[in-house]
């Protein structure tokens, strides 16, 4: 690839169409690109500036593009772009449909926020989850935007897209969801096989979603009268899955 059609790729692929029709996306900076290196990502081609190639030990298999951060800038999609990106190969995880009784699977109703996604895929990441489940409309998880705020998380939680309906129709384990309308989670029994359903921002669960949820769960406010109306999505997935992981 020169220089030329790869700096071309790239601009494209800060777009989902872009992303779809090639399997292919963008990660920057020099911490992303250290955590790339030692998943099973394929990287196809690095563009960097030379002060940043120096400062990251860089496969000898991979091509390598040198540029200037003037090009780079006009790449990115960061509000600080990095001096160094990748051209990455999509990785299509393998997953079963029995998996979701194996361990604690986190399903994505709906997530449009990137910066909430990545958020949510490191705490995914910190707290052990086996299977991020997302639904077909939840937010590419390949968007820079995301990735970026992964930090490097992306690479190591498998996350799949599908019909959550059916995903979770056909599930055998029990379904928590997170509602204004629930049980304090504090005084629930939690099992550590499960499938723990967050919802949109804005609008939470769907109502086909939770019929499906075996028990709502609510996190309950320390604060008496009035208080916020609720809590970021990525906020709530942190304080639950501590809770689960508490338990266990």
């Amino acid at each position: 690839m020169t220089e030329a059609s790869a700096i071309k790729l790239a601009r494209k692929l800060n777009q989902k169409k872009y992303r779809r029709q090639t399997g292919l996306f963008i990660a920057e900076g020099r911490k992303i690109i250290a955590e790339l290196i030692k998943s099973p990502f394929n990287i196809k081609t690095i563009i960097a500036t030379e002060d940043a190639m120096e400062q990251i030990p860089l496969p000898s298999d991979i091509q390598i593009i040198t540029t200037d951060q003037q090009t780079i800038n006009k790449i990115s999609q960061l509000k600080t772009p990095q001096p160094i990106m990748a051209i990455v190969e999509q990785l299509e995880w393998p997953v079963r449909g029995d998996e979701a009784i194996r361990g604690l699977v986190l399903a994505l109703d709906n997530i449009q926020d990137p910066g909430n996604m990545g958020t949510i895929l490191r705490l995914a990441d910190w707290f052990g989850v086996e299977l991020v489940v997302a639904s077909s409309d939840t937010v590419d998880v390949y968007n820079p935007k995301v990735v970026q705020a992964s930090m490097g998380s992306l690479f190591r939680v498998p996350v799949v897209y599908t019909d959550l309906v059916h995903f979770l129709s056909d599930c055998q384990a029990p379904i928590y969801g997170t509602t204004l309308d629930g049980e304090p989670i504090d005084q629930q029994e939690l099992s550590g096989n499960a499938v723990l359903v967050m919802g949109n921002e804005a609008h939470g669960l769907r109502q086909e979603i939770k019929r499906l949820v075996t028990l709502r769960l609510f996190i309950p406010s320390f604060r008496q009268g009035e208080h916020a109306e609720s809590l970021n999505v990525a906020t709530a997935t942190a304080i639950v899955l501590w809770e689960f992981r508490r338990r266990k």
